[in-house]
C-alpha cells in the first residue's frame, strides 16, 4: 500500500527559494520546522521533533501560506502557466514539509497526543484546501491558462500539471454556487475528522485485544518460534508465564495456521473480524454509515450520481461499469477455484473424523495441510530460508542487477523511531539517489498494515534537486529468543512490493512537487516487484538457511515452483469480496439507511461469497477505503492486469535483461505522476496491457 502525501497548492512564506535551498527568515526559534535542517541529506531531525511543535508550525504554514495565495490570485499580471500553474505547484514548502513528518510519525509513532493534534488539525488543513479550491480569482487565472493551453509553448508534463490543475479546482467545487461551496467545504471538513477517526478506532482496537493462553497444551502444533514470540509479548504485557496472540497479522496467522486448538482458533479469528464492530467508544459503524452519506451527498453536489464514478473520474478505470466488468471477469474465474479448496479441506476433515463444516477460522490450519499433502511442503519447512537480513538484501541486489543501484547503511542519521534503519540509495556511478528508512517490526503505536511513504519529495527547481526521503512500513514477526525474524512467504512478497513502492519514488525525475498518480497506476511498481520474489533465479540469490547459511536446495524451489497455485482461490476470493465491499459502498445513489453489518451481509451475499470465506477487510476495519483507497480498493486488481503483463515482457526478454530494465525505469519509475498513465505503460511495452497474463498466472485459465 502506498501512502505518500500529497499536499496540493502549498506554498510557506517563512521558507523562500533559492534554488532548492530554504532560507529562514524567522530569525533564532526553537521549532525545528522554522530552521534548515543540518542533518544528513537534509532529512527531519525526528529527534528533535515534539508532539509540541507540530500546532504551532501547521499554524504558521497555514497562515504564510493564505498571503501567498492571495499574492498569486491578485497579481496584477496577465495569468500565465509560470506566474499561476506553476507557482502555485511550487508552493509549500513549508506546509508540505511539517505535513510529511506530522503524517509519517502518526503512522509509526503515535500516541493520545499527537491523535489529539491530528484531530484538531485535519479539519483546519480541509478548510485552508478549501478555501485555496474556491477563491474565484485563482480560479480564473488558472482557468485562463488552461483555454489558452493550445497557443502555450508546454512541454508533456507542463500540459499534465495544467489539465490537473484545472480538473482539480473543478472536480472540488470551483464552479459551484456559494450555498453549495459553503455545504461542500462543511462535508469535507467532517469527512477529515470522520476518516481520521476511524483509523484512530481500529488501532485502539487492534491494541486493546489479546489472547492470554496459560496452559502449556493449548499451543499444541505451533512452532517453537512462534511459543516464543507469544511468551516475550506475555512478558511486555506483564504476563510472565503465559503466552500472548494479538490481531497483529504476524501473531495470529501461525495461530490460525498451526494451533490445534479449533475453540482457540475461532475466538482469535473472531476478534479480528470484530475490530471497531461492537457497541464501545470505538465502535465505526456509525462512523462508516456517516462517511459513506457525506460521500454521496459531495458527489451529488459535483453533478454525480454516486461517489464511485466521480472519485473514479481520475483514474485508469474512469468508472464503475468498468471496475464492475474487470472484478466480475476474475470472479467468475476464481470462485469454482475456492470452492474446490474447500471441499479438498472439508475432505481432510471428514477423513480426519472431524465431525464438522470447515469454517473461516480453519481455512489456514486446513490449507497448510493441503500444502503439504498436495506439494509435499510445510511453511515450516520455507520459513529457516527467509530471515529477514536475507530478504531484505536480496531485494536490494535485484535493484541492483536491474538498474546498478546501491544501498549504503548509514548510522549517525536521525530515524522516524528507534526501531527504524536507513541507507543511502546510489547510482551505479555513485550519485546520491536519496534516503530510504525501513521500519520491520509491530509496536503498539504503529498502525497494522505495510506501506510506503515520503518525507521529502523528488522536485527539480531552477537550481538543482530536491532528492527524495522515502519510508517503507512492515508489521513482521519479530526475533524470537534464540531465531532471527523469519518471514512467511506472503510476508516476503510484502517486502518486495513495499520496495517497489519505495524504488518508484526514489527514480522519479518529475519536475514539480505533487505529482498525480492515479491509485491503479501506483500500485503498478509495487506489484511488478512480486515476481522477482518469487523467480527461482532469484530464490537461489537471498533464500539461505539462518543455522546453515545454505542456499535453498534446488528441490525446495522446485516444490515452490509447483505450489504457485497453491491457495489462490481464496486468496482472490478474499481480495475481490472486499474491492466489491468497497464499491457497493459507493456506488448508492440514496443514503445509507441500512446497518453496516446488514449492508456488508447484502453485498457479500449477492456475489455469493461461501461462507467459508471472510472478505480481506470487513466495513469497520477497511482503512484502505479511509485512507485515499475509497472506491479504489480494486486498483490492486486493475494494477495486476498491468504488472502480470509488463512481467511477461521482462520474462520474453531475460528478468534481469538491462534494456527492459531501463525502459521500465525511463518510461515507469521517472515519469510516473507527470503524463497519462495509459500513454507511459505503451511507451513502455508498446500497446496497452490484456488480462489473459494475469488469469494465467493465477492458475485461473
Amino acid at each position: 500500500m502506498n501512502k505518500t502525501i500529497l499536499l496540493i497548492f502549498a506554498l510557506a512564506i517563512t521558507f523562500t527559494i533559492t534554488g532548492c535551498k530554504e532560507t529562514n527568515k524567522v530569525g533564532k526559534m526553537k521549532n525545528p520546522f522554522f530552521t534548515e535542517w543540518n542533518t544528513p541529506f537534509g532529512v527531519p531531525p525526528f529527534d528533535k521533533i515534539k508532539t509540541s511543535d507540530y500546532k504551532p508550525a501547521f499554524e504558521k504554514a497555514l497562515a504564510e501560506h493564505k498571503k501567498e495565495i492571495d499574492s498569486i490570485a491578485e497579481n496584477p499580471e496577465p495569468p500565465t502557466f509560470e506566474n499561476t500553474v506553476e507557482a502555485l505547484a511550487y508552493s509549500g514548502r513549508l506546509l508540505d514539509k511539517v505535513n510529511a513528518v506530522f503524517e509519517g510519525q502518526l503512522g509509526v509513532n503515535s500516541n493520545d497526543e499527537i491523535q489529539k493534534v491530528s484531530l484538531e488539525i485535519s479539519p483546519k488543513l480541509s478548510k485552508h484546501q478549501d478555501e485555496i479550491i474556491m477563491n474565484e480569482k485563482l480560479f480564473k487565472r488558472v482557468e485562463k491558462v488552461y483555454k489558452n493551453r493550445d497557443k502555450l509553448n508546454l512541454n508533456p508534463e507542463q500540459k499534465y500539471l495544467l489539465k490537473n490543475t484545472y480538473e482539480n479546482f473543478v472536480r472540488n467545487g470551483a464552479n459551484l454556487n456559494e450555498n453549495d461551496k459553503k455545504r461542500l467545504q462543511e462535508i469535507n471538513g467532517k469527512l477529515s475528522v470522520l476518516t481520521l477517526k476511524f483509523d484512530q478506532n481500529v488501532l485502539k482496537e487492534t491494541n486493546n485485544y489479546k489472547l492470554v493462553i496459560d496452559k502449556k497444551e493449548d499451543l499444541e502444533g505451533l512452532p517453537q518460534n512462534v511459543i516464543d514470540e507469544a511468551a516475550k509479548t506475555a512478558e511486555e504485557n506483564g504476563l510472565k508465564g503465559k503466552w500472548v496472540f494479538t490481531t497483529q497479522k504476524p501473531s495470529m496467522i501461525p495461530f490460525l495456521q498451526f494451533d490445534k486448538n479449533r475453540d482457540l482458533r475461532k475466538e482469535l479469528y473472531t476478534a479480528y473480524l470484530t475490530r471497531a464492530n461492537h457497541d464501545n467508544e470505538y465502535d465505526n459503524k456509525k462512523i462508516l454509515t456517516e462517511i459513506v452519506n457525506l460521500r454521496l451527498e459531495k458527489a451529488k453536489l459535483l453533478g454525480f450520481d454516486e461517489y464511485a464514478d466521480y472519485r473514479l473520474q481520475t483514474r485508469m478505470a474512469k468508472n464503475a461499469k468498468n471496475v464492475y466488468g474487470l472484478l466480475d471477469k476474475v470472479w467468475d474465474a476464481a470462485l469454482p477455484v475456492a470452492k474446490r479448496e474447500r471441499d479438498e479441506m472439508q475432505k481432510i476433515i471428514n477423513e480426519e473424523g472431524g465431525n464438522f463444516k470447515l469454517a473461516s477460522w480453519d481455512w489456514w490450519y486446513y490449507a497448510e495441510k493441503i500444502r503439504k499433502q498436495k506439494y509435499d511442503l510445510k511453511e515450516s519447512e520455507l520459513k529457516p530460508y527467509f530471515k529477514l537480513e536475507n530478504v531484505r538484501d536480496g531485494a536490494f541486489e535485484v535493484f541492483n542487477k536491474l538498474y546498478g543501484v546501491t544501498f549504503t547503511p548509514l548510522k549517525d542519521i536521525p530515524k522516524p523511531h528507534p526501531d527504524a534503519l536507513a541507507y543511502e540509495v546510489k547510482e551505479e556511478n555513485g550519485k546520491h539517489i536519496g534516503v530510504l528508512y525501513m521500519d520491520f517490526f509491530p509496536r503498539a503505536s504503529k498502525q497494522s498494515g505495510a506501506w510506503q511513504g515520503e518525507y521529502r519529495s523528488h522536485f527539480k527547481c531552477k537550481k538543482g534537486e530536491v532528492t527524495p526521503v522515502v519510508t517503507v512500513v512492515y508489521n513482521f514477526t519479530k526475533p524470537g529468543k534464540d531465531t532471527p525474524s523469519l518471514l512467511n512467504f506472503d510476508e516476503v512478497e510484502t517486502l518486495f512490493h513495499e520496495m517497489g513502492h519505495a524504488m518508484d519514488a526514489l527514480f522519479a525525475k518529475n519536475m514539480y512537487p505533487g505529482e498525480t498518480i492515479p491509485a491503479d497506476f501506483v500500485e503498478l511498481p509495487s506489484q511488478m516487484m512480486e515476481h522477482w520474489a518469487t523467480e527461482p533465479e532469484v530464490l537461489k540469490m537471498y533464500a539461505k538457511n539462518y543455522k546453515t547459511g545454505k542456499l535453498i536446495p534446488s528441490e525446495l524451489v522446485e516444490k515452490i515452483k509447483n505450489s504457485k497455485f497453491f491457495n489462490q482461490g481464496f486468496m482472490n476470493v478474499e481480495y475481490l469480496a472486499a474491492s466489491y465491499l468497497d464499491m457497493d459502498y459507493h456506488t448508492i445513489t440514496k443514503p445509507l439507511t441500512m446497518g453496516i453489518n446488514e449492508f456488508e451481509k447484502h453485498s457479500m451475499n449477492k456475489i455469493g461469497l461461501i461462507p467459508e470465506i471472510e472478505p480481506r477487510y470487513r466495513s469497520t476495519y477497511f482503512m484502505h477505503i479511509t485512507g485515499g483507497y475509497d472506491a479504489g480498493y480494486n486498483s490492486y486488481l486493475w494494477a495486476a492486469v498491468l504488472d502480470n503483463d509488463a512481467f511477461e515482457y521482462f520474462k520474453e526478454t531475460g528478468i534481469f535483461n538491462k534494456e527492459t530494465a531501463k525502459k521500465f525505469r525511463k518510461n515507469i519509475l521517472e515519469k510516473s505522476g507527470t503524463e497519462d498513465p495509459a500513454k507511459l505503460y505503451r511507451d513502455f511495452r508498446g500497446r496497452d496491457a490484456v488480462v489473459e497474463p494475469l488469469l494465467k498466472n493465477r492458475g485461473l485459465k
